[in-house]
């Protein structure tokens, strides 16, 4: 299971560098992120190489910051396939709550981020359908 950290920031200009001149200086990989605007703050979502050293950096320097369970799931870029991983969750009532995803060329390589109300019933029915669960290091040998 792969952890996401999620770092709640002022919503102005300077606080994405702040925040990753923090990591850069730890010599922490950053693999995947998102920003959303919440108004007067900004949510900052990372799937980083050391989620743990990363949160604990961030809270010495008085960042507000979490980590949060996700499941990284291999989907083979093609037609249909996103909407059987769908079809899975709701099926068996599984909630998502945030998802982010992205095709990696030339491997032809879908990464789904799924933050879920149920991660251990998630990923056993998505690995009995045949999808494979990253770990954040198998990122690299895609």
């Amino acid at each position: 299971m792969a952890k996401q950290l999620n770092i709640f920031v002022d919503n102005k200009p300077g606080r994405l560098n702040a925040v990753t001149d923090l990591l850069a200086a730890e010599k922490i990989n950053i693999f995947i992120f998102t920003i959303q605007d919440r108004g007067d703050f900004g949510l900052i979502k990372m799937v980083v190489d050391e989620p743990l050293k990363a949160h604990a950096a961030l809270l010495a320097k008085g960042y507000a910051a979490a980590l949060k369970d996700i499941i990284i799931v291999s989907v083979l870029d093609k037609p249909g396939n996103l909407h059987k991983l769908a079809t899975i969750l709701q099926e068996n009532k599984v909630n998502l709550s945030d998802a982010r995803g992205m095709v990696l060329a030339p491997s032809k390589t879908g990464l789904c981020c799924l933050e879920l109300d149920d991660i251990q019933t998630a990923e056993k029915l998505l690995q009995e359908a045949g999808f494979s669960l990253l770990d954040v290091k198998d990122i690299y040998t895609l």
